[in-house]
C-alpha cells in the first residue's frame, strides 16, 4: 500500500510522549541513548518527567518532537509499516528528510537543537514592554483573502502557516497583530486567536535565526532524497540535498504552505496517510483536504496497534 508518513510541528508536545513505544521497542531505546549522548540532554528525564513549562520552551521542544516523531517512525518500521514518501509540518519537515534519507540521524538532533536554541534567542530579542511580537489564528478567511488584507499600508504582519483552506496563522508585531486583528474581523473572519507562542515564527522578524541556523546546516551533508519528500517552502517535491539545505534555512522566515503540501501529496496518489509522532493536528488538517485517503494517527502504541489490525 503506497504509504506516505506525515510528521508532527512545534505545539504537538505533551508531558510523557513516546514512554509507551521506549518501554515496548529496543530500536527505540538506541534512538533515545544516540539523541542524549549528541544533545548532552537526558532526553528519558525530558520527554517522560518534563513538565508542560519545560516542554513548551523552544530549545527543548523542538529535539523533543523530533526525537518522538523518530521513535514512532522506527516503532512502525519494526511492525512492518514503512513509507514511500514524507512531509512534516515546520520543525516535522526534519524528520522527514530522515526518514527520505536527506539528513543522518548522527546529524538531525544537533541541527534542530541549533533552531530551537537560535529561534528561541530571537525571540527572547524581540520581547517589547510595549507588546511581544507573536502570533494569531485567523478562522473562516482564504489565503487569498489575507494576503489581500496585510497588503493595505506598511503593516509588519506576514502570513506564517497555510494550515487549511480557511485557517491561516499569522505572525508579526504586536502592534501590527492588533491592526490586522480588526481588518479581518471587517473581512468575515470567523475567529482570530492570538497564540501562546514565544516569537513570530516564519516571518522575516526571525531573520537573526535564519541567519545563525545558515552556518550550523551549511556544515551538515544533506544527499539527495531516496523517495519523495515534500517543501514547506514550496508544497512540492524535493529534488536534490542541496534544495532540501537551502529549503530549511528559508523556513525559518518562510510561510509553510501545507495546504499546497497535502494536495501535492494527493495528487500524488498515496493509499495511505499516516500521521507519525505525538498528537493529531496533521490528521484534523488533512481532513480539510479530503478524507479518502483518510490521515491515521500513530503517536502511541494503541494507535500503532489499530494500524496493524
Amino acid at each position: 500500500m503506497k504509504t506516505c508518513f506525515l510528521f508532527p510541528g512545534q505545539g504537538a508536545q505533551y508531558p510523557g510522549m513516546g514512554k509507551d513505544m521506549w518501554d515496548a521497542g529496543e530500536g527505540v531505546k538506541k534512538l533515545f541513548e544516540l539523541a542524549s549522548d549528541i544533545t548532552k540532554i537526558d532526553m528519558k528525564r525530558l520527554l517522560f518527567e518534563g513538565t508542560e513549562e519545560e516542554l513548551k520552551a523552544t530549545e527543548n521542544t523542538q529535539i523533543a518532537i523530533t526525537l518522538a516523531s523518530l521513535a514512532a517512525k522506527i516503532f512502525l518500521e519494526e511492525r512492518g509499516i514503512t513509507s514511500d514518501g514524507s512531509a512534516g509540518f515546520s520543525l516535522g519537515e526534519y524528520s522527514a528528510l530522515v526518514d527520505a534519507g536527506v539528513l543522518k540521524l548522527e546529524d538531525v538532533f544537533h541541527v534542530v537543537q541549533s533552531r530551537g536554541i537560535f529561534m528561541g534567542e530571537a525571540g527572547e530579542a524581540l520581547k517589547n514592554p510595549a507588546g511581544n511580537p507573536g502570533m494569531a489564528a485567523v478562522i473562516g478567511l482564504t489565503y487569498d483573502k489575507i494576503t489581500e488584507i496585510l497588503g493595505k499600508g506598511d503593516i509588519e504582519v506576514y502570513p506564517a502557516n497555510y494550515n487549511a483552506p480557511t485557517q491561516i496563522v499569522l505572525a508579526g508585531t504586536a502592534e501590527g497583530l492588533l491592526a490586522v486583528e480588526s481588518l479581518c474581523k471587517e473581512a468575515g473572519a470567523r475567529r482570530y486567536i492570538m497564540l501562546k507562542v514565544s516569537g513570530p515564527f516564519h516571518s522575516p522578524l526571525l531573520e537573526s535565526a535564519r541567519e545563525k541556523f545558515r552556518g550550523v546546516v551549511e556544515q551538515v551533508s544533506f544527499s539527495d532524497p531516496a523517495k519523495p519528500v515534500y517543501a514547506n517552502v514550496t508544497g512540492k517535491r524535493i529534488s536534490s540535498g542541496d534544495e532540501a539545505r537551502k529549503n530549511v534555512i528559508t523556513q525559518i522566515t518562510s510561510t509553510v504552505l501545507w495546504v499546497n503540501e497535502e494536495e501535492q501529496i494527493k495528487s500524488d496518489g498515496y493509499e495511505r496517510i499516516i500521521e507519525v509522532g505525538p498528537g493529531k493536528v496533521l490528521t484534523g488538517l488533512w481532513k480539510s483536504i479530503t478524507r479518502d485517503p483518510a490521515c491515521s494517527p500513530a503517536g502511541t502504541v494503541e494507535q500503532v496497534e489499530v494500524l496493524l489490525s
